[in-house]
């Protein structure tokens, strides 16, 4: 079926005129102004003062996406649980009682926080959280930050 679309109903409805009078006046397109955004810089320009002032012309800034990074993190509880499992595909090393987990080999750029953290690792990351390193070091752990100074 065919939409109407350009038909304004509403201006037939109620009375036969609604106070206008009977000789076309508020009846025809006429007083519409035109379709769509017709006279947006003419007749209309004082609606768009008042109701729209930010339609026309530029705004903000977008970067461009080669400087953007993209945050890809791993929470601790979900690194906790899997951390077994990447150890058997030789993604991740152990040594002694110690997981070492390098997270920009796995394509992780940041270390979150959530979760609980019942294995000893030691995980080397771009960046971290504070929650995320401190649960770590809870569990005997340690956070190594690349690019980041250690303290003496």
């Amino acid at each position: 079926m065919v939409v109407r679309r350009r038909k304004k109903s509403r201006k037939y409805r109620g009375s036969r005129t609604h106070g206008y009078g009977r000789i076309g006046q508020h009846r025809k397109s006429g007083s519409r102004g035109g379709f769509g955004a017709a006279g947006l810089h003419k007749h209309k320009w004082t609606w768009i003062v008042k109701y729209y002032p930010d339609y026309f012309g530029k705004h903000g800034f977008t970067r461009p996406p080669e400087l953007t990074i993209e945050v890809r993190g791993i929470n601790v509880g979900l690194l906790d649980n899997i951390v077994e499992d990447l150890a058997v595909k030789g993604l991740v090393r152990k040594e002694k009682d110690t997981y070492i987990v390098d997270l920009p080999k796995l394509g992780i750029n940041k270390l979150l926080g959530s979760g609980r953290v019942t294995k000893k690792m030691k995980v080397i990351t771009i960046s971290a959280t504070e929650k995320a390193i401190e649960k770590i070091r809870e569990a005997g752990g340690e956070v190594v930050v690349l690019g980041e100074k250690r303290e003496s």
